[in-house]
């Protein structure tokens, strides 16, 4: 809904960057560690999650103001991708390679799901959630949801853990558009 809303108004007004940057991030991450982990199902959805991510970025570089800052934010996002290869590749012997690739994976993730959480105090202040999307707070509850159960599934704490702060601030985020209702102009 927010690239809807973005190719609709042609502006990324109200629409945070960041959330698009680290989920990007989280997807390529999670992509090699499905690839060395031989994981199908990880290897599918964040190959597809991060091109989607990726034609947000370029959305949301085409129709931002200030291109300069979001460039700066994807220079370095590449520049992060491009050591953390380098490091696992080349520094990292294979048999812990799986190992330190899923904690930075989950540092990624939890990232991610945190990345909002600036967010809510301006909604208290503000006592409104205007600056919230609740398409994608219900999109990160099922998806922080599915994850944590996979890797329940899989017993594998790497997707497990942090997954489980995506459920919890989803379920804050859930209760501010509950106690701070949305503005009439803001259909959900």
């Amino acid at each position: 809904s927010d690239l809807r809303q973005i190719l609709a108004t042609k502006s990324v007004e109200n629409i945070q960057f960041l959330p698009f940057l680290t989920t990007d991030a989280n997807n390529l991450s999670w992509l090699g560690y499905g690839c060395l982990k031989g994981d199908g199902t990880l290897i599918t959805v964040n190959a597809i999650g991060a091109a989607l991510q990726t034609l947000y970025i370029l959305v949301y570089l085409y129709y931002s103001p200030a291109k300069r800052p979001v460039l700066l934010q994807v220079l370095l996002l590449l520049a992060v991708i491009v050591t953390g290869y380098g490091y696992f590749a080349i520094l990292v012997d294979t048999g812990t390679r799986l190992t330190r690739l899923g904690l930075f994976c989950s540092v990624f993730t939890i990232t991610m799901y945190l990345s909002p959480l600036a967010d809510l105090a301006k909604v208290v202040r503000s006592k409104s959630t205007r600056c919230l999307s609740f398409p994608l707070t219900v999109t990160t509850f099922v998806a922080s949801s599915s994850w944590t159960l996979y890797g329940l599934q899989l017993h594998d704490p790497y997707i497990t853990v942090p997954n489980v702060p995506g459920v919890v601030t989803s379920l804050v985020r859930f209760w501010l558009f509950r106690r701070y209702r949305p503005e009439q102009d803001k259909p959900y």
